[in-house]
């Protein structure tokens, strides 16, 4: 049976999670984490996701936790999801993040090649190092840029071009992730199915392991 994801902002709600609280979730919670570079587009997708709406301003994050109730296949699931600072500033903060994840979100920015290379150097061994056998899901972001005539120029001017699907689903196949989709956060492309992915994966995770999730050791 296929899972159905139905949220809605009335069941969202922004909330700051402890590590204690993450030691007693309740059996229908899981817990996502999404990793990547600055401003490739990770808040930007949780946004959507979780409030129905496109930032039109970047900040920075340091972190960001979102609490959303959805239903699949008829079963109320809690989604805690976990926004991480892909700046270097916040190396030695992002551990705490991992704690008890269930499922990982690898996110690259598709006009920005570099943010895919350092999927393979380094955000893949970060969650890798500090919760091996999560299952990972890595997410081309910013799909829309493609179609965008003044993208396209900027690409151009640069000698720069965007990262293919391609190329996409052979990064998530060397690094060993459960899937490679690719969405747009500002025309909501895509960003369903992510979740829906990222919910699947996350309840075979459960499913596995008594306590569920990851243990970070710092």
């Amino acid at each position: 049976m296929g899972i159905t994801i139905n949220c809605s902002p009335a069941y969202t709600q922004p909330t700051h999670l402890t590590l204690p609280e993450l030691t007693t979730q309740p059996s229908n919670s899981r817990k996502l984490v999404i990793i990547g570079d600055g401003a490739c587009g990770k808040t930007s997708l949780l946004s959507v996701f979780t409030l129905g709406y496109f930032p039109t301003h970047y900040v920075p994050t340091v972190f960001e936790n979102y609490v959303t109730d959805c239903r699949v296949d008829g079963k109320s699931v809690q989604l805690a999801l976990w926004d991480t600072a892909g700046q270097e500033d916040y190396e030695r903060l992002r551990p705490l993040a991992y704690s008890k994840a269930h499922v990982i979100l690898i996110g690259f920015s598709i006009d920005t090649p570099d943010s895919l290379d350092n999927v393979k150097h380094k955000w893949i061994e970060e969650a890798t190092r500090l919760c091996a056998g999560v299952p990972t899901i890595l997410v081309g972001l910013k799909k829309d840029l493609r179609d965008d005539p003044v993208a396209i120029e900027e690409m151009r001017k640069k000698s720069m071009r965007f990262v293919t699907a391609h190329e996409g689903e052979a990064i998530a196949r060397e690094i060993g992730a459960k899937r490679y989709l690719e969405c747009s956060s500002l025309s909501g492309e895509g960003v369903d199915d992510v979740f829906e992915a990222a919910t699947r994966a996350a309840l075979l995770t459960f499913e596995k392991s008594e306590g569920g999730g990851c243990c970070v050791v710092l």
